[in-house]
C-alpha cells in the first residue's frame, strides 16, 4: 500500500481484509458516503456483511486516514448518532489503531479494522465475530523525531509523582517535585496530553485525569523484569521465613523494597504469594545476607525469590513498613509491578486498583 494512502484507499483495503477474514460462502458489499445519495448521515460509507442465508449485518464506516486519541470523541459521537435511527453498528477504518485506540473502541463497543491487519468487528444479529492481529507499530510514520513513550528514569520520576500527589501542577512545580529535567518534563507532559492521560487546568497547569489508566499505560513501558538486572535464588526455609528475616533486620545502610504480591497483600491480600520479588541494590551482598540460594536451570522450579538491580533508584522512593517489619514499595510502584508481570500478576495488579480506587485517601495525597 502506498505510503500516504487517500480515506477511499483506506477504505478498500479495509474492507478487503474484512472480507479475507468471512467464510468464503459470506459476501460483503462496501460503499463510500458519495454512493449513498443525497440524505446525509454524517458517516464516510457503509460496509454489509451477508450470510449465505441472506442475514445482513450492516456497519456505518468512519475513516480516517490518521487516527489520533482526540478524534475518538467525535468518531464515537457520530457513528453514535448515525446508527441511533439505523439497525446498523459503528466501524472505524484506518490506515493504522495503535493498541491502546484499539482499546480505547472496544471500550465504546465500535469495531475496528486497520490497513495493517489489526482487526475487531462484532455483530450480534446474524453472531459474527471476526478479529485479527496486525502490527503493533504504525508503519507508515516517517523519519524525524521518534514516537514518545513512557520509557526511562524522567517518565518513571513524574508518572509516579502525578499518580501519588491529588493536585494540579506546574510545568516548575513538577520539576522540582520529581527531580526530573525541564525538557524532560516537557517531553513528557506533551505525550501524556496527547493520551488524554492528563488535562490543563483553565489557570493552564496539569492534573491527572485518570490515575489507574495512567499506571497502565505506564505499565507497558516498564516491568521488574524489563527494568532492573534480575536473578532468581531459592529460600531455602520459604518466604514467609525470608519475610521475618527482613522484618527483624535493622540496617538503614542496606536498601531493599519487597514488591510484587507480597507487597500487595498489605492492602489487598489476593492469594499466597509463589515468590517474593525484591529490589535491592546489590544483588550480591542481599544473596549473602539472607542466606539465599542461586536458582540454576536444575533448580529453578524451587525459585521462590527473585532480586532485582533497579536501573534507576526512584523505586525506592516514599517506601513504607509492612505490618511485618520489612520495606515494601510505594504502592503505585507495586501496582505497575504487578501489571507488568508475569503469570496471574496482572489480574493481582487490578485487583490492587481496585482497592486503590476504593482508599484513595489512604495512599494519595
Amino acid at each position: 500500500m502506498e505510503a500516504n494512502p487517500s480515506e477511499g484507499a483506506v477504505l478498500r483495503r479495509c474492507t478487503t481484509l474484512l472480507r479475507d477474514l468471512l467464510p468464503d460462502d459470506w459476501d460483503t458489499h462496501a460503499e463510500t458516503f458519495t454512493d449513498l445519495g443525497s440524505g446525509d448521515i454524517g458517516v464516510d460509507g457503509r460496509v454489509q456483511v451477508v450470510t449465505p442465508n441472506g442475514e445482513v449485518a450492516e456497519f456505518l464506516i468512519e475513516v480516517k486516514r490518521v487516527l489520533n486519541r482526540r478524534d475518538i470523541g467525535v468518531v464515537a459521537r457520530r457513528l453514535g448518532e448515525a446508527t441511533d435511527a439505523l439497525p446498523a453498528q459503528g466501524l472505524v477504518m484506518a490506515r493504522y489503531i495503535s493498541p491502546p485506540l484499539q482499546e480505547l473502541l472496544q471500550d465504546l463497543n465500535l469495531s475496528y479494522v486497520d490497513t495493517t491487519g489489526n482487526v475487531m468487528v462484532t455483530a450480534r444479529r446474524p453472531a459474527l465475530v471476526l478479529r485479527d492481529r496486525g502490527l503493533s507499530h504504525d508503519p507508515y510514520r516517517g523519519p524525524g523525531r521518534p514516537r514518545a513513550t513512557l520509557k526511562g528514569e524522567p517518565a518513571a520520576k513524574l508518572v509516579r509523582t502525578l499518580v501519588r500527589e491529588k493536585r494540579a501542577w506546574s510545568a516548575r512545580e513538577l520539576v522540582a517535585a520529581s527531580q526530573v529535567s525541564t525538557g524532560a518534563t516537557y517531553r513528557v507532559l506533551e505525550y501524556l496530553q496527547e493520551e488524554e492521560l492528563i488535562a490543563r487546568t483553565a489557570d493552564k497547569r496539569f492534573e491527572v485525569t485518570d490515575w489507574a489508566r495512567l499506571l497502565r499505560r505506564w505499565s507497558r513501558d516498564y516491568s521488574f523484569v524489563d527494568n532492573a538486572q534480575t536473578y532468581q535464588f531459592i529460600a531455602p526455609r520459604g518466604v514467609p521465613s525470608l519475610l521475618n528475616k527482613l522484618g527483624a533486620e535493622n540496617d538503614p545502610g542496606f536498601r531493599y523494597a519487597v514488591t510484587g504480591s507480597v507487597a500487595a497483600a498489605e492492602w489487598a491480600p489476593y492469594a499466597p504469594a509463589r515468590a517474593a520479588f525484591i529490589y535491592t541494590d546489590n544483588l550480591d551482598e542481599a544473596a549473602q545476607k539472607w542466606r539465599l540460594y542461586p536458582a540454576d536451570p536444575s533448580t529453578a522450579e524451587a525459585a521462590n525469590v527473585v532480586l532485582g538491580e533497579p536501573d534507576y533508584p526512584v523505586v525506592f522512593d516514599n517506601t513504607s513498613q509492612a505490618e511485618a517489619g520489612y520495606t515494601i514499595a510505594a504502592i503505585e510502584q507495586v501496582a505497575v509491578d504487578l501489571l507488568s508481570g508475569p503469570g496471574r500478576n496482572p489480574a493481582e495488579g487490578e485487583e490492587l486498583i481496585e482497592w486503590m480506587q476504593a482508599h484513595e485517601s489512604a495512599w494519595r495525597r
